[in-house]
């Protein structure tokens, strides 16, 4: 939000890994947390970001996490592979599969990892584009953390976000969609309700179908599907691929993350990596996507717009402004970073 306090990176960084830490992660795993859990926010992808330090404590010191997880391939032929997250934060789970799918994508021209007992990641955008940074095509699938979507039609919640995140390596940065299968994702709608604000019409119904627009009010509602039914075709796709297929858990099964801090959620992803080279000159095919989307950029506009904006323009485009001015947080989020702060006994986050 305009006006928001900036926090540089780095100085967000310490004091999220500070944070973890004095919650029982390694230093390094808790390290590698709080640069991905920063990734996102500088990604603008703030509901993923720093903004889920609390709930991620509270299951810190629930025992909710395993802080000493042994995450392992358990099946692989080709260029496919079964990643047991063994219940560890997601972020570690998540950094590994995208880097084994790297791996064998250069050995086998594909690479595609899923995971169980992972647990929520953060944002879909982060694991793609690190994909794409080695140079390769990159594909992120999951299973949202609770079910906050009714089938269409039905009025029971038995299917989340479930995301989907494509980056491919372009001049400049890569084109990245990374996208929730409902209207908005629940973190906003959480971010709202911090906020103290309302949610505009057609994000949420409630059970009789009516237009929800108080955040306060969302348990009780549904997120409304992109595209109506075929919004819920991919949501159901994609939590197939990413759960059901993995032995993780979606539908009924699915763990809220928001209210239970103990039990393990199973949660499953789907990683893949696509070695260009296979498909020609990895620059020149970059090359080519740039010059696609510069014709698409440059192309005439509709009335009432000042651009168009390709996925990626705000996203990656914007991460350089962050890196320098730094990342905004609501005073309300700020608030409830100094009382978890008070309650680990470690260094309030520095503002100046």
């Amino acid at each position: 939000m305009t006006g928001d306090p900036c926090i540089p990176a780095p100085v967000l960084r310490g004091f999220l890994a500070a944070a973890l830490v004095s919650g029982g992660l390694p230093e390094g795993d808790a390290a590698t947390v709080a640069r991905l859990m920063v990734e996102a926010d500088l990604l603008g992808a703030e509901g993923h970001g720093t903004f889920r330090l609390p709930r991620y404590m509270a299951r810190l010191r629930a025992g909710g996490f395993n802080t000493l997880p042994d995450i392992r391939p358990v099946a692989q032929k080709g260029g496919l592979a079964l990643l047991d997250g063994d219940n560890a934060m997601g972020h570690l789970v998540m950094e590994r599969a995208a880097h084994l799918a790297v791996d064998l994508a250069r050995s086998h021209g594909i690479g595609w990892v899923g995971t169980r007992r992972s647990n929520h990641a953060g944002a879909a955008g982060v694991y793609a584009t690190m994909v794409a940074e080695a140079g390769m095509a990159g594909l992120y699938l999951a299973v949202g953390n609770a079910n906050h979507m009714a089938p269409w039609g039905g009025t029971e919640l038995l299917l989340s976000t479930n995301p989907i995140a494509i980056a491919l390596p372009a001049p400049g940065h890569p084109v990245l969609l990374d996208m929730a299968t409902t209207v908005a994702a629940y973190g906003k709608v959480k971010l709202a309700a911090q906020r103290g604000q309302q949610m505009p019409e057609g994000w949420m119904i409630d059970a009789s179908g009516n237009p929800l627009t108080d955040p306060a009010q969302a348990a009780g509602g549904s997120l409304l599907p992109i595209g109506g039914p075929k919004g819920f075709g991919l949501s159901l796709m994609f939590g197939l691929l990413a759960g059901t297929l993995n032995g993780a858990a979606f539908g009924r099964d699915v763990i809220d993350f928001n209210a239970d801090d103990r039990t393990e959620t199973n949660t499953g992803q789907a990683v893949l990596a696509l070695d260009l080279s296979v498909l020609g000159d990895p620059a020149v095919l970059a090359a080519q996507v740039g010059a696609v989307c510069d014709d698409i950029r440059a192309s005439a506009l509709r009335p009432g717009f000042d651009a168009i904006r390709l996925p990626g323009d705000r996203s990656l485009g914007g991460r350089e402004d962050r890196l320098a001015r730094g990342i905004p947080l609501s005073p309300a989020l700020l608030a409830q970073l100094d009382q978890l702060a008070a309650e680990q006994g470690i260094a309030p986050l520095n503002r100046s």
